[in-house]
């Protein structure tokens, strides 16, 4: 591994951090009238026009896009990101939260398989022990247990949505193998931006809806913030600096290891939640955040001395 493989793997954990904390923010937005879909939009669109004028300043050199690359970068943009959260969006309006998200969070798994009997890659005992770990933990902090309804559209929604975080792992590896991680998170927030500006015209939003004052609960009760503020944060805190910052770990440190780290998430999303909303988590559910954890830091020790960071040519067309 590089040198640089802690600063890949605090990159990422901090990017999860990150998105944990959007979680809640998001949930208020949405509480205060925004809809999943047009708050995707508005994440989605813009976050693109942020990063893609930073990256026209900051690597204007960098933005050219290869004939090899524009299939795969539209995937990474539609599959990897418009789509894993509007799947997302439909899962946990048919399923619990932490049901949902526990279905997702199988996507680390699913890449690891991917290396193991597609690529051919030796992958160390120890890592599948690790995604044990992980996914008993996820399993305690989601309490699941009898009484719990499966719809089939939610588990199925649930289900895409960890194909699509995979695709955004594996397909974010092979372009940050060949380009820098800001160019590439440029172009696929472009891509997703104009997915969901086709499906969701811009003229059909209600801009002043943006303008409403959104009271904050918890430990911000008697703060009110304008909801435009909220959709900043989610813009600029949620979705630009957290997925640069994937994409800077994935360069360094794989897809497997990346997606191991980000389960850190839903373990955080349950602590914001517990503090800004009042969602108290039970003593099984903190000790199933911390099963994760060591599920993480095992992983950590499981790292390959070599590891190759382009994927098959099959992953792109």
């Amino acid at each position: 591994m590089p040198r640089s493989a802690p600063l890949g793997a605090l990159a990422v954990a901090v990017a999860s951090l990150l998105f944990a904390v959007n979680g809640t923010v998001a949930k208020l937005a949405m509480q205060a009238g925004l809809s999943p879909t047009r708050l995707v939009e508005l994440r989605s669109v813009g976050s693109a026009v942020i990063l893609m004028t930073v990256a026209l300043v900051v690597v204007r050199r960098r933005m050219r896009l290869r004939a090899g690359e524009l299939v795969t970068m539209a995937l990474l943009g539609v599959v990897g990101m418009a789509l894993v959260q509007w799947f997302y969006l439909v899962a946990i309006s048919r399923l619990p939260v932490g049901l949902a998200l526990l279905i997702e969070y199988t996507a680390p798994l699913l890449v690891a398989l991917w290396a193991r009997f597609v690529l051919d890659e030796h992958v160390r005992a120890r890592m599948w022990w690790a995604l044990g770990a992980c996914l008993v933990g996820l399993t305690l902090v989601a309490q699941v247990r009898r009484g719990v309804e499966l719809d089939a559209i939610g588990v199925a929604a649930a289900a895409g949505a960890a194909l699509c975080l995979a695709t955004y792992y594996l397909l974010g590896e092979r372009l940050v193998a060949r380009r820098d991680p800001l160019s590439t998170q440029a172009w696929s927030l472009a891509f997703a931006g104009v997915f969901w500006l086709v499906l969701q015209p811009v003229w059909t939003f209600q801009a002043r809806l943006l303008a409403d004052d959104v009271g904050l609960p918890g430990v911000l009760d008697g703060i009110t913030a304008p909801l435009w503020v909220l959709v900043a944060w989610i813009v600029v805190l949620g979705t630009v600096l957290p997925y640069t910052l994937v994409l800077a770990g994935l360069k360094v440190i794989g897809a497997a290891r990346a997606g191991l780290i980000g389960m850190i998430e839903p373990v955080a999303a349950s602590a914001a939640a517990w503090v800004v909303l009042g969602e108290a988590m039970t003593g099984v559910q903190l000790v199933g955040g911390a099963v994760v954890l060591c599920g993480v830091a095992l992983a950590e020790t499981s790292r390959l001395t070599h590891r190759t960071a382009a994927l098959p040519e099959t992953i792109a067309t």
